[in-house]
């Protein structure tokens, strides 16, 4: 996943200012997961998309 998606889907789901703080690292599993969850959805709108 590109820093650039990431960055998106970070303040989108409202934790980007953490990142911004803290990097990476200092965000909650559950925002991780979060994240992963939406960018499988992104990409599962896309294919559907193309289809």
């Amino acid at each position: 996943m590109s820093n650039q998606l990431k960055e998106e889907i970070a303040k989108e789901l409202g934790f980007y200012d953490t990142v911004q703080q803290e990097g990476w690292g200092g965000i909650k599993s559950r925002d991780a997961g979060n994240m992963v969850k939406r960018a499988i959805e992104m990409a599962e709108t896309q294919l559907a998309k193309k289809q």
